[in-house]
Formats: C-alpha cells, sequence, structure tokens
C-alpha cells in the first residue's frame, strides 16, 4: 500500500511541466514516464513490475535535479545530470520497444486483450499505425473494449461507427467460424476417401476383367 502511495505521489509531481536543461532528451523521458508505468498492469509485463517501478523512482528524482539546474543550483553537477538521462532513455527505449513488439504480437496471436491494454498505454503511435488497429478491431469488435484509442476514433468517424455496425452484422463469431471449418474439413475427408475407396473399387474391377479374359483364353485350348 505504501508503494502505491508513493508512486501516486511521484506519478503526480512527473505530471508537472518538464526541466528546460536538456530538454530534447529530458522531455521524451518525462512525458513518456505515466505510460511505462501502466505496463505494470498488463500480464505480460508482470516480471518487469519491480524495475518498473525503480525506473519511476529514478525518473522523479533526475526531475528534481533537473529542476534545481533550471533554478542555477550550483551545487548540481550538469554532466551528471546528462548522463543520468541517458541511461534513463535507453531503458525509456527498452519499453517502448517491448510495447511495440508486443503490439504486434498481440494482433498476430489474435490476443485481443493485450491488444487494448497496449495501445491504450499511449507507447503506441497509433497515428501510424491506425489502419491497422482500425482493421484489427474491426475483425475482433466482440471480444475488444473499445474504450481509449478505438472509442475516439469511432467517436471522430461517422463511416467508422457505421462500418462497425455493418461488420458486427456480417462476420461470424469465433466459435461459427471455428464449427464451419470443422465441417470443411470433414467434408473434404469424407471426399477424399470417397476417391480412394472409387479408385480401389475400380482396381477390383479391372482386376476381375482380366481374371476372366485369362480364364477364357485358358479355356479355348
Amino acid at each position: 500500500m505504501k508503494i502505491i502511495i508513493i508512486l501516486s505521489l511521484l506519478s503526480l509531481f512527473l505530471m508537472a511541466k518538464n526541466p528546460k536543461v536538456y530538454a530534447a532528451l529530458g522531455d521524451v523521458i518525462y512525458n513518456n514516464v505515466d505510460s511505462i508505468s501502466k505496463l505494470q498492469h498488463i500480464e505480460d509485463f508482470k516480471i518487469y513490475n519491480s524495475k518498473i517501478q525503480k525506473y519511476i523512482v529514478d525518473v522523479a528524482a533526475s526531475k528534481s535535479v533537473g529542476f534545481s539546474l533550471d533554478d542555477g543550483d550550483n551545487s548540481v553537477d550538469k554532466i551528471a545530470y546528462l548522463k543520468n538521462l541517458r541511461v534513463l532513455s535507453k531503458e525509456n527505449d527498452f519499453y517502448v520497444r517491448s510495447s511495440k513488439a508486443s503490439f504486434k504480437t498481440s494482433m498476430k496471436n489474435e490476443d485481443s486483450e493485450l491488444f487494448s491494454e497496449i495501445i491504450n498505454t499511449g507507447l503506441i503511435d497509433t497515428d501510424r499505425y491506425k489502419d491497422e488497429i482500425i482493421n484489427y478491431y474491426m475483425f475482433h469488435a466482440e471480444d475488444i473494449n473499445s474504450s481509449g484509442v478505438i472509442q475516439g476514433y469511432l467517436d471522430k468517424d461517422e463511416a467508422l461507427r457505421k462500418q462497425r455496425l455493418a461488420n458486427m452484422k456480417k462476420y461470424k463469431s469465433k466459435a461459427q467460424l471455428q464449427a464451419e471449418r470443422i465441417r470443411y474439413i470433414r467434408e473434404k475427408d469424407r471426399e477424399k476417401q470417397a476417391a480412394i475407396e472409387k479408385s480401389l473399387q475400380e482396381e477390383v474391377d479391372r482386376k476381375k476383367i482380366e481374371i476372366r479374359a485369362n480364364q477364357k483364353k485358358e479355356l479355348s485350348f
């Protein structure tokens, strides 16, 4: 409980404006930390929870140092601050890459829960992947909670809402599709078996004809 309270307070601090010193590097780190903290609630990232919590604390401490530099505090080492930002930047990049990989994997494995969670962290460039997100959603609408990014798309695009409704009527449930696949496979098996049986019967009939022909030849001598 204590850790949760501390992290909540740090989250409020991190939402404040960013230090101006080395802003080009710092802004990316500080602006992403809230999104990275959301990974703690995703099952696939639970193994990183302790590291994420430490990262949040480290980022908050770095931000505090940055503000001190902005205020002209000569007791703060500016070079040490820059080195620390570079370390944090590498960890930030790791979480961004991991999130992107999970996004791709969620679509490949049709893991709609992971898909929904990961696109709503803020670590995925949803503008860049908008078409992929919408296409996946259209084929899995019944399995996805549309809140967040997708709901934003639906709210802005009337045509998209209409398409969603049309697709929900058009596309069958996974259970129905699976049942159809099973029926198709069984039908193909029956057709294959029938073809084999027909081929065997034709071979038997041919052998009978050959035997009869041979018998006639033998009787004629």
